[in-house]
């Protein structure tokens, strides 16, 4: 029976509630164990509305599954709030909704039919993975991640700007160096950008202007410097304004390159007051910053039951993908954490820079014939059941393995 509000007036014993989250507001959808819509209604991405909603939806059911398309920061309001009240909701890939849409009637988009999927989706499949609200030192790790992301994706679009405009009106200049890498040639641009400026300055004014601004090899970056001016004696159409461009994204870089730095340090600080910290970083290549990473990617580790769980939500497992008489096709999955499989493999192909039984399995993979990433995949998967094996017994690293005990 329904009520005026077109409700079922009669409580359930179980439910489940789909929730589309966006910005502004989410839109939640109940359903109960027929599939049939008990509740669905518009949210606004507000704490007290948030609480009017749970607490009708609470009252329809004994017991409600809850399942959200987005975990980030959207539905962070959301997700602690179902937490404080003893709720725990699942993560159902926005890829997954769009495919499970097409077995229900109708071909419209809209938030209450996307909301309504993801509750059926949940009421017919248990395997999806919980969400867990971080804790405080877990989100402070996932903000200055996700904010040194961004910085450090503004430092190479900054830089490429630099390069395309320097390569209108200085090319030789542009190929003296890598800008990317090169404080010295940086600190040169924000002073001198054009052939004829650098010529007019002569070597020895050059390098004591490097030097008063505590440029490394000061006179080595000057001859380079001139040697691109001598090779080009013709000045080139717009180089008084791309000068002054070039300089400004000079400066913009170095200024950036400072915020990095202390972005950094916070970082390293922020994860070394982790409790498994000295563990994580004591696997070679794993450093403060994989290693905060690898803490925001993971999440909690007892959701991973073996060293597979946590190799498989890395990608770093094959599939097979088997038909008729064709067996042992393996591919490489689609589904995995990205961010943790970057983690992996970045610490793998760090390791092998220094001698030890990371490069040792490197080098007998490619002399079993694999390619450079193919060994290092190989290498980052091993990885991941030593840092899982490091984390359950809690001990660090070594390079030979501990002695096993008789029982």
């Amino acid at each position: 029976m329904r009520n005026e509000e077109g409700r079922v007036s009669k409580r359930q014993a179980r439910a489940w509630a789909g929730i589309d989250a966006g910005k502004g507001h989410h839109w939640a959808a109940v359903v109960d164990e027929t599939g049939a819509t008990l509740w669905s209604k518009k949210i606004d991405n507000d704490e007290s509305a948030i609480l009017t909603a749970l607490g009708e939806i609470l009252d329809l059911a004994d017991e409600v599954s809850w399942a959200v398309d987005i975990s980030g920061t959207s539905s962070a309001l959301l997700l602690a709030l179902l937490a404080a009240h003893g709720q725990q909701a699942v993560y159902v890939p926005g890829r997954t909704v769009n495919r499970m849409s097409g077995a229900y009637r109708g071909e419209a988009k809209t938030d209450a039919r996307d909301a309504y999927v993801i509750a059926e989706t949940v009421r017919h499949r248990g395997d999806f993975a919980a969400i867990d609200v971080p804790a405080q030192l877990a989100a402070d790790l996932a903000l200055l991640t996700a904010h040194r992301s961004d910085l450090v994706a503004d430092r190479v679009r900054m830089i490429n700007r630099l390069r395309d405009v320097l390569t209108g009106v200085f090319p030789a200049l542009e190929r003296a160096f890598d800008y990317s890498a090169h404080k010295g040639a940086l600190v040169l641009l924000t002073g001198y950008q054009t052939p004829a400026a650098i010529r007019r300055r002569g070597r020895a004014r050059l390098t004591a202007w490097l030097a008063g601004r505590s440029v490394r090899n000061a006179d080595a970056v000057a001859v380079t410097a001139l040697e691109a001016a001598q090779a080009q004696q013709t000045a080139l159409p717009g180089e008084d304004v791309a000068a002054r461009i070039v300089a400004d994204l000079a400066a913009q870089i170095l200024a950036l390159d400072d915020r990095l730095k202390r972005i950094d340090k916070q970082v390293r600080e922020t994860f070394r007051s982790h409790p498994q910290a000295e563990i994580i970083e004591s696997l070679p290549g794993m450093g403060p910053i994989l290693g905060a990473e690898f803490v925001v990617a993971a999440g909690d580790l007892s959701a991973y039951a073996d060293a597979g769980h946590l190799a498989s939500a890395a990608g770093l497992v094959p599939v097979p993908r088997d038909s008729g008489r064709r067996t042992g096709n393996m591919h490489r999955p689609t589904r995995y954490s990205r961010r943790l499989r970057r983690v992996f493999y970045m610490s793998a192909q760090t390791s092998i820079i220094r001698e030890g039984p990371n490069r040792d399995f490197y080098l007998k993979k490619r002399g079993e014939g694999c390619k450079h990433i193919q060994a290092v995949i190989a290498l980052a998967r091993r990885r991941a059941s030593v840092l899982w094996a490091l984390l359950r017994d809690g001990r660090v690293f070594t390079s030979t393995p501990p002695v096993t005990q008789a029982a």
